[in-house]
């Protein structure tokens, strides 16, 4: 009897096992037929940017769409975790401190470059000195600025020692274009034609104005990646790289226009990704001109112009507050907000009318982007309810960049993606007088204001930092050096079938975790 309730019970358990077989053959759902389905979406993904890179060497560029591409070959020694904007090591295994002045940093070994070149100290002295180097001249040279001398300890130990104390060190070695490169590469060739980095995809061509291609690793240090093939593709028009994302044809866009939100929000096969992020955007004076470098009319300016109203535009992709520090910056202090000049067009025009600017002619200069433009437009109106006649010029990106760098502009838009995430490295580049004929475009000169930023930097005490920011910040909101537009939230559109793809608050984003399904 024992043994027919064993066969019986043999028999239904076959039964079962060929039904459950016959069902997932016939297409109902299961869990190993989801995997087997995956398995055969094809791992690429497309990335569509209404601009070209720059170059493709952290050396020698110093511009986001080219930091995007950047991202995916090269490394860092620290990078920041994107939740909590802490810096934990990437390439570093560890650092240590043994006095103020040095840094000893030990590095991961085992690892190579995509053209089989170790990486070690040895590369790491090697990249760092090209950064510093006066006749390379990279354009955030200021990132390793304090850095006196770089030294091999061993294979796998490199020392950095400073000039003085300086804070802001480790997030200046998270920076994109702080990235390690291999010597042999740039040695013997062009790094902004043919990157190698240790990072989990490989350069494979540039096609210059149309697209980037890369594609993974398969001896990345970290694990390949999932992704097989990634494409950067150059569509000029934001709007026909919407239409790409719905049809298909790409799987992500990224820094979203306010008037294509709408569209892709109405999108089935897509999601909307969006942070409060680092960026600031902002309406700069040429302090090198006049009456441009008069406080009352910089004050008139800032009471004329209505930036809370200017920002509900942007229905939810901007954060209004008077500050140039941003609330996700290392240096904000929420008091800051209250500090520059609030929206008041009748104070506005009582400056105006007082120091005789009735009238005065001004041309707003600013770049062919979307989002720079809406910025004229709007500010254009409310200067000329103020009183004053302004005119607009619009340029081409790269030519704007050089056109303000060279300070042939009056009054312009400008971004700073704030990609460290420190007020040091915000300040510094930008409003600092050492600075001034390169990354300080509006020649912002000031003593004091200098003082405390050079305060910031020369110490590792974190608190005496934050408070020295806060002076500066405060300093240069009530000198209205810039009128703060909007503080930056970071986006992305994403097709639904890409998974694993997050965005930092500094707008950048790695593709190493990324899969279709």
């Amino acid at each position: 009897m024992r043994k027919f309730r064993w066969l019986c019970l043999l028999v239904f358990v076959l039964v079962m096992v060929t039904l459950l077989g016959c069902s997932d053959e016939s297409g109902t759902s299961s869990e190993n037929g989801d995997s087997g389905s995956n398995a055969d979406v094809p791992q690429d993904l497309t990335y569509a940017t209404t601009s070209d890179v720059v170059g493709l060497s952290p050396i020698d560029t110093n511009d986001s769409v080219s930091s995007a591409v950047i991202e995916q070959v090269y490394e860092t020694l620290f990078v920041r975790d994107p939740e909590t904007m802490e810096i934990k090591p990437l390439l570093a295994e560890s650092y240590e401190n043994p006095d103020d002045l040095t840094w000893v940093i030990k590095l991961r070994e085992d690892i190579t470059f995509h053209d089989g070149t170790p990486f070690n100290a040895e590369a790491v002295k090697y990249t760092f000195e090209e950064f510093k180097s006066e006749e390379r001249a990279a354009p955030r040279a200021s990132l390793l600025e304090a850095i006196e001398s770089i030294e091999v300890q061993d294979e796998y130990t490199v020392v950095l020692k400073t000039d003085e104390p300086y804070g802001p060190l480790l997030a200046a070695l998270s920076h994109t274009n702080a990235s390690i490169v291999s010597p042999e590469a740039d040695k013997s060739g062009n790094l902004n034609q043919n990157p190698v980095g240790t990072g989990p995809f490989v350069f494979e061509e540039w096609v210059q104005g149309d697209h980037v291609s890369l594609s993974k690793n398969e001896d990345y240090w970290q694990g390949a990646p999932q992704l097989e093939n990634v494409t950067m593709k150059v569509v000029p028009e934001y709007s026909t790289a919407v239409s790409m994302l719905q049809t298909g044809e790409v799987q992500f866009i990224d820094a979203i226009p306010t008037d294509q939100l709408p569209r892709l929000e109405s999108m089935d096969n897509v999601e909307i990704q969006q942070k409060e992020g680092t960026p600031v955007y902002y309406l700069g004076f040429n302090m090198n001109k006049e009456p441009f470098n008069d406080i009352n009319f910089r004050k008139a300016v800032s009471h004329a112009v209505n930036r809370e109203a200017y920002v509900q535009q942007l229905k939810g992709l901007g954060v209004q507050n008077n500050s140039i520090i941003g609330p996700k910056v290392f240096g904000y202090d929420e008091t800051a907000s209250e500090e520059g000049y609030k929206y008041d067009p009748e104070k506005a025009k009582q400056l105006i009318e007082e120091n005789g600017y009735e009238g005065q002619e001004i041309t707003l200069l600013s770049a062919n982007r979307d989002m720079y433009m809406k910025m004229a437009e709007i500010v254009q109106a409310q200067l000329s309810d103020a009183g004053l006649k302004v005119s607009i010029e619009t340029m081409e990106w790269g030519t704007f960049l050089d056109t303000t760098a060279e300070g042939n502009f009056e009054m312009t838009f400008l971004g700073w993606s704030n990609s460290t995430a420190d007020g040091s490295e915000l300040l510094y580049p930008n409003l600092h007088s050492d600075n001034i004929g390169s990354s300080n475009r509006m020649a912002y000169d000031n003593s004091e204001f200098d003082q405390l930023v050079n305060a910031s930097r020369v110490t590792v005490d974190q608190a005496e930092r934050q408070e020295k920011l806060h002076e500066a910040n405060v300093m240069a909101a009530n000198d209205g050096v810039w009128v703060p537009m909007h503080h930056g939230v970071v986006t992305a559109a994403i097709d639904k079938s890409v998974k694993g793809l997050e965005l930092d608050p500094t707008g950048q984003w790695s593709l190493y975790n990324v899969s279709r399904e």
